[in-house]
């Protein structure tokens, strides 16, 4: 056996069930949006991505246009489960609540190259922004509204006077905007400035209760 068969991957398995086959499926059209785009991303680079033939992905999903609906149910349901699971977990303080909700924005699960650029995928092209706002648009009401509570709580409790609708938006933008960066700078910083980026913002609306950011430190020091 040469060096190269002793560090290869495993195989995949012959036979998974269905909702792992279809679970694998979407995976592949996330990475081959995030290479390819929504209006080029086809079955056959999908199946190609996945390793699996052409049939199988229309056996699972009949068309491209059901595809990219369930990989965009998919992210919408993973990026849900990921942020109030975050909120479940910061106790009953607005300003915890609201750390949580940013920090769970930049976490592993949904703050990937590959996820990132799936998302602008989605967002940048108008043949599929019906699609986004069918699909996405209850999970993201859901969001905005949550967000808006946070911020009207953080007005009542500590006497801050800022508009919430307006306040969840900028901060909904800040995170918005740095996932932009993310996937479009030639040098983009990396996650944890991103982050550190929006709590500066966070400082700036709430400054009673997040500090000034320490400026990034230096690489080479």
């Amino acid at each position: 056996m040469t060096a190269s068969q002793t560090t290869a991957a495993p195989s995949p398995p012959r036979t998974l069930s269905r909702d792992a086959r279809r679970t694998q499926l979407i995976e592949a059209t996330i990475a081959t949006l995030s290479d390819r785009g929504f209006s080029r991303t086809t079955l056959t680079d999908v199946a190609k991505r996945a390793g699996l033939s052409h049939g199988l992905v229309l056996f699972h999903f009949q068309s491209k246009d059901n595809l990219l609906a369930e990989t965009l149910d998919y992210l919408s349901e993973e990026y849900r489960t990921n942020w109030q699971a975050a909120l479940a977990e910061a106790g009953p303080a607005p300003e915890a609540q609201l750390a949580a909700i940013v920090r769970a924005d930049f976490s592993p699960t949904v703050c990937t190259p590959d996820r990132l650029s799936s998302w602008c995928a989605f967002w940048g092209e108008s043949q599929s922004r019906p699609l986004y706002q069918a699909r996405c648009g209850a999970n993201d009401a859901h969001y905005n509204q949550t967000l808006e509570g946070i911020c009207a709580q953080m007005n009542s409790q500590y006497g801050y006077a800022s508009d919430p609708r307006r306040t969840a938006r900028l901060i909904r933008i800040m995170t918005e905007g740095v996932w932009l960066d993310m996937m479009t700078l030639v040098e983009p910083y990396l996650v944890q400035e991103a982050m550190d980026t929006v709590f500066a913002g966070l400082n700036a609306l709430y400054p009673r209760h997040f500090g000034p950011v320490p400026p990034p430190q230096d690489p080479e020091t």
